[in-house]
């Protein structure tokens, strides 16, 4: 008997490579993981990817992990499986519309478990948006989607990798609306969430953010843009004032060097394309998503649904792997473990 945290997978785009991705995480189980992954997907999408790519390993279905027994306690190999259907079936790399509603009753399924105490925490692999916007749902993401059915006003997006955390103010918007999105209101309730979880996530109770400008060279002194005088400076200096360690507004051009980066424990970019491809430069293939602000723990793979891989055996695994260790690390020291 050892507490554990149970950490629920899901699998994602059923046309994508996250189902053998997510199939790999036997490698782990096998590697004594102190954990227990529940992986919420389709029992025969699962069985045949498996096949298609030639892994090994039993494929446990559980309905319900209230029904554990002791025999069902974690085994080396083995993988459990929360049985979700499909709508239709699904072949590698070939999205369909239709199962838009499986990909979401997945991450619904997931989050109802975290709620209740069921899960830890939840890790999501990569979904399609376009594909769930043809289907007539309307979707910008995880992030988005976490953030309402929780009831939560306001999420943070922040990606880890490379030595690096980059949370960002504004996420997925079109260049032309970052600027009227950032608001002092905004900008301080990103701060507050962001040094929260620092501390709730990682243990850093007092952060040192490193906090970016929006325009070129911080404004240059309100000739490049005046967003660094009139939102993003009051924000900094009301919020220093109650003892929070922020530095900035700084220009993004040279902030990630390592000579500003050492300074910082995390980093607030202003939008999605100004602090990401710097991460991902450095990190691709081991760097993770993590939502902060949620009431959960969530975290996610960097990279998406990779169409053209899915089948073929070749999917790098190493952001789901990270993304599933820093999720147990996160649910230990949230203290959700359970006696397994």
């Amino acid at each position: 008997m050892q507490n554990w945290p149970v950490i629920a997978v899901t699998s994602g785009e059923p046309a994508g490579i996250g189902p053998e991705i997510c199939l790999r995480l036997i490698e782990r189980t096998a590697a004594a993981l102190p954990a227990r992954l529940v992986i919420l997907a389709d029992r025969q999408l699962m069985a045949e990817r498996a096949q298609a790519i030639n892994l090994s390993g039993d494929l446990c279905q559980l309905h319900a992990l209230r029904e554990w027994t002791p025999d069902l306690l974690p085994s080396p190999g083995c993988l459990d499986i929360l049985h979700v259907p499909l709508s239709v079936p699904s072949r590698p790399g070939q999205l369909d519309p239709a199962n838009s509603t499986y990909v979401l009753q997945l991450l619904d399924r997931a989050l109802a478990g975290c709620r209740s105490g069921e899960f830890a925490a939840m890790v999501t692999a990569p979904v399609h948006k376009g594909v769930i916007n043809d289907a007539g749902i309307p979707f910008t993401g995880h992030t988005e989607y976490l953030a309402e059915k929780t009831d939560t006003p306001r999420v943070v997006m922040m990606l880890a990798g490379g030595g690096l955390r980059v949370a960002l103010a504004t996420t997925h918007l079109p260049l032309k609306d970052v600027s009227s999105a950032l608001t002092q209101q905004s900008l301080e309730q990103t701060l507050r969430i962001l040094h929260a979880d620092m501390g709730r996530k990682y243990g850093i109770a007092v952060p040192r953010i490193l906090v970016t400008g929006l325009n070129p060279h911080a404004g240059e002194g309100g000739y490049l843009g005046r967003e660094e005088i009139e939102v993003i400076t009051p924000v900094l200096n009301r919020l220093r004032a109650e003892g929070m360690t922020l530095i900035g507004p700084l220009p993004a051009d040279t902030l990630f060097t390592p000579r500003i980066l050492s300074h910082g424990d995390c980093v607030l970019a202003m939008y999605h394309d100004q602090g990401l491809p710097t991460l991902k430069y450095a990190s691709f293939g081991n760097g993770i998503n993590v939502t902060l602000g949620l009431p959960i723990i969530r975290t996610s793979v960097d990279h998406g649904t990779a169409l053209e891989l899915a089948g073929t055996g070749s999917a790098d695994t190493g952001s789901l792997f990270v993304a599933v260790e820093q999720a147990i690390e996160m649910a230990q020291r949230a203290g959700l473990s359970q006696r397994l």
